[in-house]
């Protein structure tokens, strides 16, 4: 794959964590996740050392804070579900900053909040210590059927044809001196997302035929990476993660019992 929209999200770098298989961070990743959401929601001081243990990674990987700061606004649309929640959810209702509230509804918004934003958290340094080839050649090395990998890499990859093809609309529109300035062009708007669709799709049977007339017949070939599992030490090391959460994980549970 080459350089594009997801590789922004990548970190050049030469730490232990970038050095590490593909494979041994991505199941590390996914074991974190699962304590995670497994942790019940009340168990606030679980999330913080949760989140304790993530700033470590980034810290021995050399990823600053801000540019995972920055990537994290992409998980602004989906917690405004959660944000909604204390006000429509059902159930007792408590008084906050004199709104009345659901208690039901903060612990839902709390949980959604709290588990997605370690969950995206993770996932970006994966992708920060990790190119992207290398995690697709992970995917499927863990046995992932191969046409969900060609999707995943060409999703990646359109991502870029897409926002060349956006930036060129913009700048056709602003060298006949658009700029949406307010609600009113909000039509113009509407109509130039209508013909990205319509563009994006008639681009998408050129790329198609593009393969095809270079021999594509529906596999992808190897990616290079496939079956580099690693030895017994990274794997140690990767799990550290995993291990390091599940043990704050019971932690939180010897109070409640």
């Amino acid at each position: 794959m080459s350089a594009g929209f997801a590789d922004r999200l990548y970190l050049p770098g030469g730490g232990p964590v970038h050095t590490l298989p593909p494979v041994c961070k991505l199941v590390a990743v996914l074991a974190f996740t699962v304590v995670v959401v497994a942790t019940p929601r009340e168990h606030l001081a679980a999330f913080g050392g949760y989140l304790v243990l993530l700033l470590a990674v980034a810290a021995v990987a050399r990823v600053p804070p801000g540019f995972l700061a920055r990537r994290l606004l992409i998980e602004v649309p989906f917690l405004a579900f959660a944000l909604a929640l204390p006000f429509f959810a059902h159930g007792e209702r408590v008084d906050v900053l004199g709104l009345s509230l659901s208690a039901e509804g903060l612990w839902g918004a709390w949980n959604i909040v709290a588990k997605g934003t370690l969950g995206v958290l993770a996932s970006l340094l994966l992708a920060a210590t990790t190119r992207p080839h290398l995690i697709l050649g992970a995917l499927r090395s863990l046995g992932m059927p191969g046409i969900l990998v060609q999707i995943a890499g060409l999703m990646l990859r359109y991502f870029e044809v897409i926002a060349a093809e956006l930036d060129r609309m913009r700048i056709a529109r602003e060298s006949r001196g658009f700029q949406a300035r307010h609600l009113g062009h909000a039509r113009v708007v509407a109509q130039s997302a209508g013909a990205l669709f319509i563009r994006a799709y008639e681009r998408g049977e050129r790329v198609h035929l593009a393969m095809l007339s270079r021999g594509y017949t529906g596999a992808m070939p190897p990616l290079g990476t496939d079956g580099e599992r690693g030895g017994a030490v990274p794997w140690l090391i990767a799990l550290s993660l995993p291990a390091a959460a599940l043990a704050v994980a019971v932690a939180g549970w010897l109070p409640v019992r």
